[in-house]
């Protein structure tokens, strides 16, 4: 289990859980909003147990042919529906040899979908017209994944579902834990700046406006642009304009204004941004202004320096 906490980072406990879980013979629920590391833990979880691993990414076009397989249409006609013809879907390759099926965003399966699922949690096989049975090998489970919190596109999860599974809830990691997912994942910054940009991420999720704020993956991002746009503008990368703008362009897209906000993203990153790293300093040497685009504000600082 040492191994995969060391690449998990902030997740031994819910590793440890996991891990108990499937031993246990469980199929498994992971409840968490985006950016926990829900895909992260059973991947690792899988490469640490060596057992095949098979993924599903949960969406309305998920029909239940395409989660169990199919025949191949081709060899049909001239083979008529016979056992070598059949393709395995994920879920009939995962019964066979034993392996995670690993199944993303569950509250978007459609329900013809999820009634498979719940048969072979039930039964442990699967029952395939003119294939006939496929009974579930040693080793079996099924793990999904999903973010309660999202409404769009999404279906409540039926008590079959809950009740043939074990859940585990996923919250956002510490504010260390996510510096040091930042620091693996992302160019080496000043650890000071890096902390900012971790906590402004983090504000993101309890600001009063914000439904729903932004995941780790927004700090990575920003410190990718951010460093990406220091060097455009020749500039360090905790330049304070720099760093609003890379903000500007990393988080705004993540959060979710509630509908009674009156605000935009852009609005409540600065709030959030100048509460973290202060107002725009008053002697700063940078002469980039709201709204530049990289080549304005590059452009101006030669001019200054030629004058100069």
């Amino acid at each position: 289990m040492s191994r995969v906490a060391e690449s998990t980072i902030g997740r031994s406990r819910e590793v440890e859980l996991l891990l108990a879980a499937l031993d246990g013979g469980a199929h498994v629920v992971l409840e968490g909003p985006p950016g926990t590391g829900k895909s992260t833990l059973l991947r690792t979880v899988a490469r640490s147990r060596d057992v095949p691993f098979h993924f599903v990414e949960g969406n309305a076009e998920l029909t239940p042919a395409r989660l169990v397989g199919h025949f191949d249409p081709a060899r049909v006609l001239s083979d008529g529906y016979v056992q070598e013809i059949f393709v395995d879907g994920p879920l009939a390759a995962a019964l066979r040899d034993g392996g995670l099926l690993y199944v993303e965003e569950l509250n978007r399966v459609p329900e013809e979908t999820l009634n498979v699922l719940i048969t072979v949690m039930s039964e442990a096989e699967l029952h395939v017209p003119r294939l006939g049975r496929i009974d579930a090998a040693a080793g079996f489970r099924l793990v999904a994944a999903m973010n309660p919190f999202d409404a769009v596109g999404t279906a409540r999860i039926s008590a079959a579902v809950y009740d043939r599974t074990c859940r585990i809830a996923m919250g956002y990691q510490t504010a260390g834990d996510e510096v040091q997912i930042v620091s693996a994942r992302a160019p080496e910054v000043p650890p000071v700046w890096r902390a900012g940009v971790v906590e402004l991420t983090r504000r993101t999720r309890s600001h009063p406006d914000v439904r729903v704020g932004s995941s780790v993956r927004g700090a990575i991002d920003l410190v990718r642009v951010g460093t990406s746009l220091a060097v455009a503008r020749g500039c360090p990368v905790d330049d304070w304009q720099v760093g609003l703008d890379a903000a500007f362009v990393s988080l705004s897209g993540r959060i979710r204004l509630s509908e009674s906000a009156g605000r935009t993203p852009e609005d409540i990153v600065r709030q959030l941004y100048e509460d973290v790293f202060g107002p725009r300093p008053a002697d700063s040497d940078d002469p980039a202004r709201d709204g530049d685009s990289p080549g304005e504000a590059v452009a101006r600082r030669q001019g200054r320096a030629a004058v100069r």
